[in-house]
């Protein structure tokens, strides 16, 4: 018989890519989890890491058993669903995460809807972009998640996970008040490929998006990077440069700023996830439906 706890150390190596990282999510020491690993692999008969430049990778015996075992958390999850339900009415806890602007104006109001129209149900909330929200749902410190697609999210093969679109959150050029684009109803980018740009950080999951949206029109000049957009916000208004900002950001009110739409329609998209199977939950499945009634409000 397979140890469960021991496969999901082997889960976790799998997930975070080395088994210092894997050990310390888990709250194990490095030793540990190794030999946690080392265990399940003499129960089996079969290697299951082996050594790669100063690291480990998992063998093929390792890669054929988490198969198997992403498929047993999946079974293991239903079981609970169907031991827990209440005749499909959302109660109990519910764990959302989600990015800053997502939190903002898409988790709150769902949390307050849900609050009114299911009071058994009680919703906890956290604040973490991509990567920790998929670790938190991998943790099982999380039932639901609104993450921003990126070329880092895990693929959408990936069975651990069901990622379902959201909506698709057009980026706006905002310019200050008096600008030359500031009274067009849309402008093309290349009209601004002159002017001095504010991107986001380089470690900001929207800087590929922008940078991706501008190199079209142009090598855009980036002069300054901020990580909030209400910061981008106050250096536009001092006049020191134009930036292309999703519509769901809500943007310090009264500043000498204007937004203009853009042709080309670019955008990013964003995501529900859950763990396989989760979304048949009924409490997410009540945040989900809250959710896809907001989401075309939001960006209207």
């Amino acid at each position: 018989m397979i140890d469960l706890r021991r496969l999901h150390v082997l889960r976790a190596v799998a997930h975070y890519g080395t088994v210092t990282a894997a050990a310390g999510a888990l709250h194990f020491t490095t030793s540990a989890a190794s030999q946690q690993i080392r265990q399940l692999a003499r129960e089996l008969g079969v290697d299951l890491l082996e050594p790669q430049g100063r690291g480990v990778r998992l063998t093929s015996a390792a890669e054929s058993l988490l198969a198997h075992a992403d498929a047993i958390q999946a079974r293991w999850e239903q079981a609970e669903l169907d031991l827990r339900a209440d005749h499909g009415a959302p109660a109990g806890l519910l764990r959302v995460s989600g990015f800053p602007v997502a939190v903002s104006v898409l988790l709150a109001p769902m949390a307050a809807r849900l609050r009114e129209r299911h009071p058994r149900l009680t919703v906890r909330m956290r604040e973490a972009e991509a990567p920790t929200g998929f670790d938190l749902l991998f943790e099982g410190e999380a039932d639901l998640a609104v993450v921003e697609a990126t070329i880092f999210n895990p693929p959408l093969s990936d069975d651990r996970f069901d990622q379902q679109p959201l909506l698709d959150d057009p980026f706006d050029l905002v310019v200050p008040e008096g600008h030359p684009l500031a009274g067009r109803d849309r402008v093309d980018l290349a009209e601004a490929a002159r002017e001095d740009w504010i991107a986001p950080v380089p470690d900001s999951p929207c800087r590929p998006h922008v940078l991706s949206a501008c190199g079209a029109a142009g090598t855009p000049d980036i002069v300054h990077h901020a990580r909030d957009w209400n910061v981008m916000a106050h250096l536009i208004a001092h006049g020191l440069g134009v930036a292309l900002v999703p519509r769901l950001a809500q943007l310090t009110p009264h500043l000498p700023i204007t937004r203009v739409r853009c042709t080309g329609d670019p955008h990013r998209k964003l995501l529900t996830c859950t763990r396989g199977g989760g979304h048949a939950r009924p409490a997410v499945a009540a945040a989900l439906a809250e959710l896809r009634e907001l989401a075309p409000k939001a960006v209207a």
